[in-house]
């Protein structure tokens, strides 16, 4: 009679063992996955949104002033006499007009 009843499975041992890992991955998606997607998907339109003229900084910190572009080339006018070549992706973001650079 005492063996019957110890050989029963625990209630609900699945779902108790998925459980955890179920909520440890929704957690993870709105605390770490999520804004590292929105925030992806902002610098993207930023990147694309680049036109000449554009005042932008560079992720090495330079400041300069967009005078041609391609699709993954930027060429920044620095000074008066000074023009560089970037890569598209190095850009950190672009200066609002009003400020100064």
């Amino acid at each position: 009679m005492f063996e019957i009843a110890a050989q029963q499975a625990p209630s609900g041992g699945i779902l108790s063992l998925i459980l955890p890992f179920v909520l440890m991955f929704v957690i993870f998606y709105f605390l770490l996955i999520r804004p590292q997607q929105k925030k992806q998907k902002a610098r993207n339109a930023m990147l694309s949104a680049l036109k000449k003229g554009d005042k932008v900084v560079t992720i090495g910190g330079l400041h300069g002033t967009i005078v041609e572009i391609t699709d993954d080339v930027v060429v920044l006018k620095v000074n008066d006499v000074t023009k560089l070549t970037f890569d598209r992706s190095s850009v950190s973001h672009s200066v609002a007009a009003g400020s100064d650079a």
